[in-house]
């Protein structure tokens, strides 16, 4: 029973027989073409997923590290127009005459006619 067993049973030669043979093995011919396409469509579409796939990993992180460079330059902006607004307003105050009189004074010792300038020594650096 397991066994095949050979059949000394031959085949009818008939026209139709023979069409059935023929339309078996195109049918045959069909399968075997149409795995061969979906074989080359699914090549085909895995390489494109992966490469859309690690484009857009790429991508990202290229726009994270723009993200993180925009944040760290308006961070400097901040800064900087800080700065801007304190050197505005000391060109403000450098444009009056009182202001600058008592900046000469301060920082290079100058005086008024009849003032005497005493010179005291920090202390941080007499130490």
């Amino acid at each position: 029973m397991g066994a095949e067993q050979k059949s000394s049973v031959s085949k009818i030669q008939t026209t139709f027989v023979k069409q059935q043979e023929y339309a078996e093995i195109a049918s045959a011919r069909k399968k075997k073409l149409l795995a061969r396409r979906l074989t080359m469509f699914l090549v085909f579409a895995s390489i494109l997923s992966y490469l859309m796939i690690s484009s857009n990993i790429s991508q990202t992180a290229k726009l994270n590290a723009k993200i993180a460079q925009k944040k760290q330059l308006d961070h400097e902006l901040k800064k900087l127009k800080g700065q801007q607004e304190i050197l505005n307003e000391n060109i403000i105050k450098l444009n009056d005459d009182d202001y600058i009189a008592k900046l000469a004074r301060k920082e290079y010792f100058f005086s008024n006619k009849g003032e005497i300038i005493f010179n005291i020594p920090d202390e941080k650096k007499g130490k």
